[in-house]
């Protein structure tokens, strides 16, 4: 699909975005600056879709980052330990720290999902690239043992039900005031346009990347720390969203191959419109309640990954 026909879907899914939802509201009164149609479109429809955009192009662009870094196309911040290091800061935080806000807790998961991801690049660097179907094996186990790290802390402290809830990826709650931290997305996707190039030499390999006149520790260095932007960020604001950043990318990647400077504002508004899809899924399936979007991302994502699975071996 190209460009033109993904920008399309994605306008055609941002006015449904905006139409859906549990109260029904007149249009003429939205367009007449007044009334409740009004402040429902300003206070919540309009943050939804943002958040939407924002944590959609974030993820999807965080994933294709980390698959160049590491070399592997089946690797994503849930499956390299960054999205469960992200969890465990959070949860560290409110224990250790329960007045710290929300800047505290997000400075918490950036620095714990920073912190795992150079820690499990270390452990890949250790594995020949011949074995690099061991790579997200590793990353389960790893991501399995933050999780369960996570999880002790959170049941020794008796929150783990109200955790289990909170960190299941949720937009219904986003409105105005609560959502604005995902707008720290935008200057890494800024830097991951300008940075294009460089992250697609990363994925050449140390070796070649470094004959080329790549910085490669500094440039990785810079890939995991937007990655660590993107996934606190989220995960601080709406959630755990799974599988965004491994389908969008390894889609663009079968149709418009792996060159970045080309591909990245197809990633980018791909991981966009994946979100909104499964987001109006979860509020259609049981309107007028809906599902939370880490339960449709999982099950369309899981499904749309299968079949670039078949596909590809095809």
């Amino acid at each position: 699909m190209p460009l033109r026909r993904l920008s399309l879907l994605f306008l055609l899914l941002c006015g449904a975005s905006l139409l859906i939802g549990a109260r029904q509201f007149a249009w003429q009164q939205a367009f007449a600056l007044s009334g409740d149609a009004w402040l429902t479109l300003t206070a919540s429809r309009l943050p939804r879709l943002a958040a939407l955009v924002l944590a959609g192009a974030g993820l999807a662009i965080s994933g294709v980052i980390l698959q160049h870094i590491l070399r592997n196309r089946f690797v994503e911040a849930g499956t390299t330990g960054a999205l469960d290091a992200a969890k465990l800061g959070i949860l560290l935080s409110l224990v250790w720290l329960p007045g710290a806000g929300t800047a505290g807790r997000m400075l918490f998961a950036l620095a714990f999902c920073l912190g795992a991801s150079l820690l499990f690049l270390a452990l890949v660097r250790r594995i020949r690239w011949q074995h690099t179907v061991l790579v997200p094996v590793i990353g389960l186990s790893y991501g399995s043992l933050l999780s369960a790290l996570a999880e002790f802390y959170a049941y020794r402290h008796n929150i783990l039900q109200s955790m289990r809830g909170w960190l299941l990826g949720d937009f219904s709650k986003v409105v105005q005031g609560q959502y604005e931290l995902l707008y720290l997305i935008l200057p890494v996707v800024a830097l991951s346009f300008l940075y294009a190039q460089r992250f697609t030499l990363l994925g050449m390999g140390e070796e070649m990347a470094s004959s080329l006149g790549l910085g490669y520790a500094a440039t990785a260095a810079l890939g995991l720390l937007l990655v660590a932007l993107t996934v606190a960020t989220t995960v601080i604001t709406v959630g755990a969203i799974p599988f965004v950043g491994l389908v969008v990318p390894n889609w663009v990647a079968l149709r418009h191959g792996e060159n970045l400077g080309r591909s990245l504002p197809l990633v980018a508004l791909g991981g966009a419109t994946l979100l909104l899809a499964c987001d109006i899924a979860g509020r259609l399936l049981i309107h007028p309640f809906e599902l939370p979007i880490g339960l449709t991302a999982a099950g369309v994502g899981g499904a749309l990954f299968l079949l670039l699975i078949l596909r590809g071996l095809r």
